[in-house]
Parts: C-alpha cells; sequence; structure tokens
C-alpha cells in the first residue's frame, strides 16, 4: 500500500534545474566545482546574465534525478556543486538537492541574493561556502532589482552568515548606470558598519544582458578605477576587483 500513514517520508519538493556548468574553477574561488543553475528570479535586476533563468518554468529545465545521476559521474572528478541561478533559495527543493549532493560526497555551496534569508537557517547546516550577492546600498536596491524594498533580505542574510560560521564572500556587480561611484561609497559604509572587511566588485559584463541600454552604456564592461577603488578601501580594507 502507499506509504501516506504515520511515519511515512514527507514527500520531496521538486528542484528545477536551468542549466548545469560541468567545470568551473571561478564560481567557488579555489575549488573545481559544476555549477547547478536554478530556475526562477522573483527579481529583474537590469545586468542579469542569465536572463532565461529568471521565469520560474523553463524550456530547458532538468529535472533534479536527471542532474543528480550525471553528478554521480563526477565523483572523483569534482570537489564541490555550487548552486546558483536565478536565485536557488526560491525552490524548496534545494534542501534535499543539497543533502543528496553531499551524500555523493559533493562539498556545496550556493550563490544568493539573500532575497528569501528567513530559509537560510534551514539551508545553512547544509552548505560549506556561500556567495552573497549585495547589490546596492539598502535604500537602493530598486534601481537595480527593479523592486521596491527588495534591499533588507541581504541585510539579514549578511547577518546570519555571520553567526553561522560557513565560510562566504560578498560581492557586487557594478555597473556605474546601477551602481554610480557615490552609491559603491554608500555601501562600502554600509558593510563596513555590518562588520565585512573582504568584498569582491564584479565589473559588468555585457555578455548574456539582455539590457541594450545597458550594453551600450558599458560595451567593454564596466572599468572600475584604481581612485574609486582606494577610496572604498578606505572604508572596508580588503575590497578588489575580481574580473
Amino acid at each position: 500500500m502507499g506509504g501516506s500513514g504515520p511515519g511515512a517520508a514527507a514527500p520531496r519538493a521538486p528542484f528545477r534545474a536551468g542549466g548545469i556548468v560541468p567545470f568551473s574553477t571561478t564560481d567557488w574561488p579555489g575549488r573545481l566545482a559544476a555549477v547547478v543553475f536554478a530556475q526562477g528570479c522573483p527579481w529583474r535586476c537590469g545586468y542579469c546574465h542569465n536572463p532565461h533563468l529568471i521565469p520560474f518554468r523553463g524550456d530547458d529545465e532538468r529535472d533534479w534525478p536527471s542532474v543528480l545521476a550525471w553528478l554521480a559521474t563526477r565523483k572523483g572528478l569534482l570537489e564541490a556543486v555550487v548552486f546558483s541561478g536565478g536565485e536557488p533559495t526560491a525552490q524548496p527543493g534545494l534542501v534535499d538537492a543539497l543533502r543528496d549532493a553531499r551524500e555523493l560526497g559533493f562539498l556545496t555551496g550556493l550563490h544568493t541574493a539573500g532575497i528569501y534569508p528567513r530559509g537560510l537557517p534551514e539551508l545553512l547546516p547544509l552548505l560549506d561556502w556561500v556567495g552573497l550577492d549585495v547589490k546596492a546600498p539598502a535604500a537602493e536596491y530598486r534601481q537595480v532589482t527593479g523592486v521596491a524594498g527588495s534591499g533588507m533580505g541581504a541585510f539579514v542574510a549578511l547577518a546570519l552568515l555571520q553567526q553561522s560560521g560557513v565560510p562566504f564572500e560578498v560581492r557586487t556587480t557594478v555597473h556605474f548606470d546601477l551602481t554610480p561611484p557615490d552609491a559603491l561609497e554608500r555601501l562600502a559604509h554600509e558593510l563596513a558598519d555590518a562588520g565585512v572587511r573582504e568584498w569582491i566588485l564584479q565589473p559588468f559584463r555585457a555578455q548574456g544582458c539582455a539590457d541594450e541600454a545597458l550594453n551600450a552604456a558599458a560595451p567593454q564592461g564596466a572599468r572600475i578605477g584604481e581612485a574609486l577603488l582606494a577610496r572604498l578601501r578606505e572604508v572596508v580594507p580588503e575590497a578588489v576587483v575580481r574580473a
């Protein structure tokens, strides 16, 4: 008979993958990782270079069992699996997907914008590293995400990460039409006030971005000059540019 009575396992929520990068040395610095991209994101960041992952259902979805079967063939070849997106924490199935990856012997990493910080306490014990995207000063998030009131979650997520002991990095994508130098300086102060001393600045790149105006404004990507970087380092000492 079917398992629906007391003691039966709770049904698993599906995890919908929008794509895979089979080998990466950059999505978790210092680790050889596969990257699994979650389908779906509630934000509409202008500089997004994975716009096909924004809808919560996609044309190229892969179901988690098939992804997991592929990962099993990578045992001994890769160290880690990074869940990126989209926004992985938007999917309830992420918890079971992390458990599955760990059971195969992989380290597990997460890229998140902190959109759903209330879910992090359940996820953090299953994670070995987190890359947290902090997009703008808290009050100025709408210019980047297109969503009013979206700035609070990243800073709540930052506090949870600091309390967890899980290694993490804070990074910000820079396009000066969305995060001009004065906004970056305000963000530097907010991060410093939150106890951040290491900060990764990622220059915008046009590849994959669907916003023609942003691409036209920075066709070769953003360039973060030494003078600006020096000002930011006066506030966050270990601010670095990662191309």
